[in-house]
């Protein structure tokens, strides 16, 4: 089953077309998971009109925009732990080279010599390990990670489908890409680590608003999109 979605570019006047989700179970957990940071969206734009000195509507936004960076980074370990299972199960010469360099510890390589644990299953929770605590939120991390599933440059290619589901009226490359996730993930940072306060100030916050954390969400969605259609 495919389910096609469609959504605008922002700064832009153009729609982009349909675009098949996919429909692994990984992709669904992430969709879900941003329809969780929306629903907040949508609570604050609820909750706006009343004006109680006790609320700060900016709060539901704030929450909004970390939850649609972890999924997005929840997204990509979960995507990264299905495909590294599935190339060392078909155990493929054309298995990305930075997985055939994969280093398993000697007592996992004892477990499949016994054959109380598969190859498969060694190397997808050996990657696990290492992964697991590492945060995908940025694009260098992002491509060392997904090194382990393909040879492909993944935010070049990202770009171009981008670029091409808009029918070329924009013209992103890996840079522009990089820097435009970046600038998401750089928010969320201040949000979880520094309160959103303006830098040097111990009160004041940096505006936000509904609008601004939709933009986000958006452009989270369309890049896992993307991403998750040059792995494919």
């Amino acid at each position: 089953m495919i389910v096609l979605n469609s959504f605008s570019v922002p700064g832009e006047n153009s729609v982009m077309p349909a675009a098949a989700h996919p429909q692994t179970r990984e992709f669904r957990a992430f969709l879900t998971n941003l329809e969780y940071a929306r629903k907040m969206v949508v609570a604050g734009q609820s909750l706006a009109a009343f004006q109680s000195p006790v609320i700060d509507i900016g709060d539901f936004y704030r929450a909004a925009w970390v939850q649609s960076v972890s999924a997005i980074d929840h997204w990509f370990h979960e995507e990264l732990y299905r495909r590294v299972a599935e190339l060392a199960a078909a155990d493929s010469p054309g298995m990305p080279y930075q997985l055939t360099r994969f280093e398993l510890p000697l007592v996992k390589v004892e477990e499949v010599r016994r054959g109380t644990i598969t190859l498969a299953d060694a190397v997808s929770g050996h990657v696990r390990a290492k992964w697991g605590n590492a945060a995908l939120q940025n694009p260098r991390k992002i491509s060392e990670a997904l090194k382990l599933v393909t040879e492909e440059d993944v935010w070049a290619k990202a770009a171009l489908q981008l670029n091409q589901w808009n029918h070329g009226r924009t013209s992103f490359n890996a840079q522009s890409l990089k820097q435009q996730y970046n600038s998401i993930t750089e928010r969320r940072n201040r949000i979880a680590h520094d309160a959103d306060l303006l830098d040097g100030d111990l009160k004041r916050r940096r505006e936000i608003s509904d609008a601004d954390v939709t933009d986000a969400i958006d452009w989270i969605e369309r890049i896992a999109l993307a991403i998750a259609t040059v792995l494919d």
